[in-house]
């Protein structure tokens, strides 16, 4: 792999990493995106051309360890790829079907992922005779600026003594099924029925179809421009256009297959089929394309400037693109969350968890349009949650774990372990603290973009309702004089149960508590702000009266948070816990990661140790600046100081084996203000999280979204302490020497572009010139006002 700040590059060709680039070529514009396969290469074990739209789900049922399963899954739709060549067949040629680089050796193989235009290049060399080789170059791209179409350009370049006549086949292929992860496979993943191909006269052929439960219509229609004409065949489930070229030696010919794309959850449509054949026939030539393509990635990159030098800033601006691929300007009008590994591949089933906790605080500050989308999927699946906290016998809303179209818990009930081939109880679902990162999106994106409407109209509804829920969850316990919040599952996973317990979940997690803590002083914070028309609409509407708020205010402040040989408790009872022998572990299987499975293979289960997958308690540190920390505990009359949350800290790093992409960014972040060696080892394993497959095997199975946004946040955030709230951009810079330059840009009340720089001691803010107010920026020893077409410069002290 080369990388430069524009291009991540890939030469030679490695069949055991071609799925890891696929995942990390993928072209999408926040509608749909396709995996980096190659087009003339079909799903096996070594590739897994896949093509996903955002929010477009189907349910099924499937028989596992005899039992009925139903899941439901984020679709691999038709195959828009698929481009194959040969030379045509004659007998002296002792050339046979048609050319991969699994097939047929290669003397050159290189992909080249040019970031600033999002386009995918390769160059493949295949030898025809002693005499020639063919030269395959191909650009592709997912149209940004028109989120329907794709487009790819495949050029053919003889070299050598002698020409070739090849056989060219472009296609469309609705044979296709859910397969591209391991343990999911022995699970239904045939989503399309009803697979219809036709030519549609000219060079245009089209495929249509629908999903087998949900009922979603997918359409593609496809263009061949090409200097030789084509036949049209419709084959069952693919449609098929074939061409022969005549390419005299050191002559380039060029084919080009433009791809339209709609649904039946399209706005402003009457059918996917006429939708798409109608922006086919409309849209331009391959370079104009390219061209328009081009600009619209450069308008993106405007309004999301990161500056970070070095290899850092190179990894960071990947990050930044797959982010942007997956949310970008146009999801603010689709009705879909955050998927946890983007819509790269298959992994947990393209569900949206907790992962926006860690997205929507860069977003705000960049497409706060996008964060107001976002939070609106949450929204319209308000009354859903309320249907599940009713299940569970409680008021409000108990948001679900893992959410796909409907807001229903998407959680499986069951989970493979690979290493031990068992199937095995899934209680993950009983992570109800989903519900806090909600609240806390919520309370964040107001607080950034100062929009009341949405803080006074859903958000509102939302945060209140969620508030309604840990109230009404918490339970007193007259012997500690405590609330208590019993039977959960915190942040760590790898304890969903005490040792030995005949029922599921856990009691006191501190995450948890401290975080409904939080969630029930905003609400009582946002009744005393909202407009009083507006506070007695809610009232009436939700029937929350006076003496039902009295109770949150006494949950807020008596939750139970339990401690441990002076250090914070991740629940109740975790010092009663065994200690794990974490070397021998380590010199026995070498990456622990997945310390679950290990000893569930063994016999024995992560619930008996003080053994952590990801950060739990410490997630508390990523989420509020040490200030706002102290100042819960506070409130739940607890005593927090630097010696207690450092003896904390110590205790998990120790006890933690990182199971998650999401824990390194979080350990990072927390010791960038105290311990900067093990910061950036921290922050230095999330760069390289999926660029890596630090966690084997998993990046090909799809991106993990959550750590690219928020190690990007780091930056934005982590490293500056940038906070907004009460009006103000509340800046706390701390030095991090590998990342010690560095400077983005910030969309903030109304200002688009407020540029923010660090180096050598020196802060500048830069506020682009405008009819808005001025800025307020708060540090530790000081104050200033930036007005609009202003610029200031401040030394921090060292």
């Amino acid at each position: 792999m080369t990388v430069t700040g524009a291009t991540w590059e890939y030469d030679g060709y490695q069949p055991a990493r071609e799925r890891l680039r696929e995942s990390l070529c993928v072209l999408g514009n926040g509608y749909f995106a396709t995996r980096g396969a190659l087009p003339e290469c079909a799903a096996d074990a070594t590739h897994y051309p896949g093509t996903y739209a955002a929010g477009c789900y189907n349910r099924l049922t499937s028989e596992v360890a005899g039992r009925r399963v139903e899941n439901e899954d984020m679709v691999n739709l038709p195959n828009w790829l698929p481009l194959r060549f040969r030379p045509r067949a004659r007998p002296a040629d002792g050339v046979a079907g048609w050319l991969t680089p699994d097939t047929n050796a290669v003397t050159e193989h290189h992909l080249t992922l040019h970031l600033d235009p999002g386009l995918l290049e390769r160059r493949t060399r295949y030898p025809l005779s002693p005499r020639s080789t063919l030269l395959v170059r191909q650009l592709r791209l997912v149209h940004l600026s028109d989120p329907h179409l794709a487009a790819l350009r495949t050029e053919f370049t003889v070299e050598g003594d002698a020409g070739a006549e090849l056989e060219v086949e472009a296609a469309l292929d609705g044979d296709v099924t859910n397969c591209g992860v391991a343990r999911y496979r022995d699970l239904d993943g045939r989503h399309l029925t009803e697979v219809r191909t036709a030519a549609a006269g000219g060079d245009t052929v089209w495929l249509d179809c629908r999903t087998r439960t949900s009922d979603i219509r997918i359409a593609l229609a496809e263009r061949l421009t090409a200097p030789a004409p084509a036949t049209a065949a419709a084959e069952p489930r693919r449609a098929v256009r074939t061409l022969y070229l005549t390419c005299p030696p050191g002559r380039t010919r060029t084919v080009d297959k433009t791809v339209a794309l709609h649904t039946s959850h399209d706005p402003a449509i009457g059918d996917p089929l006429h939708a798409a054949l109608d922006r086919l026939a409309t849209a331009p030539a391959f370079d104009a394309l390219l061209g328009s393509h081009r600009a619209a990635w450069g308008r993106l990159w405007r309004r999301t400037l990161l500056d970070v030098p070095g290899e850092a800033g190179t990894v960071l601006r990947l990050h930044l693109f797959h982010v942007l691929q997956t949310l970008s300007p146009h999801t603010a009008d689709l009705d879909v969350g955050v998927p946890a590994r983007g819509l790269h591949g298959e992994a947990y089933r393209g569900h949206v968890f907790w992962d926006e906790l860690f997205v929507l605080p860069y977003l705000n500050l960049h497409l706060p349009e996008v964060s107001r989308g976002l939070l609106r999927y949450r929204h319209r699946r308000l009354d859903a949650a309320r249907r599940e906290a009713a299940r569970l016998g409680r008021r409000g809303a108990c948001y679900p774990w893992q959410s796909g179209s409907d807001g229903h818990e998407e959680t499986q009930r069951l989970h493979l372990n690979p290493r031990s081939g068992r199937w095995l109880p899934d209680h993950s679902r009983l992570q109800h603290h989903v519900g806090s990162a909600v609240a806390y999106n919520v309370w964040q994106y107001c607080e950034a973009t100062g929009d009341t409407a949405f803080r006074d109209g859903e958000g509102a509804e939302m945060l209140l309702q969620i508030a309604r829920f840990w109230a009404d969850s918490a339970q007193y316990d007259d012997h500690l004089g405590r609330h208590r919040i019993r039977g959960v599952v915190g942040p760590d996973e790898y304890h969903d149960a005490y040792p030995g317990a005949d029922r599921p979940g856990l009691d006191d997690n501190t995450y948890t508590n401290v975080t409904a803590a939080w969630v029930l002083a905003r609400a009582l914070e946002l009744l005393r702000v909202l407009p009083e028309p507006r506070r007695r609409e809610l009232a009436e509407r939700l029937a929350l009266d006076a003496d039902e708020t009295a109770r949150w205010d006494e949950v807020s402040r008596t939750l139970h948070v339990p401690r441990h040989d002076g250090v914070i408790s991740q629940f109740e009872g975790y010092g009663e816990l065994a200690e794990l022998d974490w070397g021998a572990y380590r010199e026995r299987y070498g990456d622990i990661r997945r310390l679950d499975r290990i000893l569930e293979a063994e016999g024995d289960t992560a619930n008996r140790y003080r053994a952590s997958k990801q950060a739990d308690v410490l997630m508390l540190g990523y989420l509020f600046a040490p200030g706002e920390l102290t100042a819960l505990f506070e409130r739940l009359g607890q005593h927090l100081d630097e010696r207690t949350w450092s003896a904390t800290v110590d205790h998990y790093l120790h006890r933690t084996s990182h199971g998650s992409t999401l824990s390194g960014l979080v350990h990072g972040w927390i010791l960038a203000r105290a311990r900067r060696a093990d910061a950036w080892r921290f922050v230095q394993e999330t760069l390289r999280g999926d660029i890596a497959d630090v966690q084997g095997g998993t990046t090909e199975e799809g991106v993990h979204l959550g750590a690219m946004a928020g190690t990007l946040d780091l930056v934005q955030r982590g490293l500056t302490g940038l906070e907004t709230r009460d009006g103000a951009l509340w800046l706390d810079p701390v030095p991090l020497p590998p990342v010690s330059s560095y400077g983005f840009s910030v969309r903030y009340l109304g200002h688009w572009g407020i540029g923010v720089r660090l180096a050598r001691h020196q802060l500048e803010i830069a506020v682009p010139d405008s009819g808005g107010e001025p800025i307020d920026v708060r540090l530790p020893d000081r104050m200033v006002t930036v007005s609009p077409g202003r610029t200031v410069r401040l030394v921090l002290p060292e």
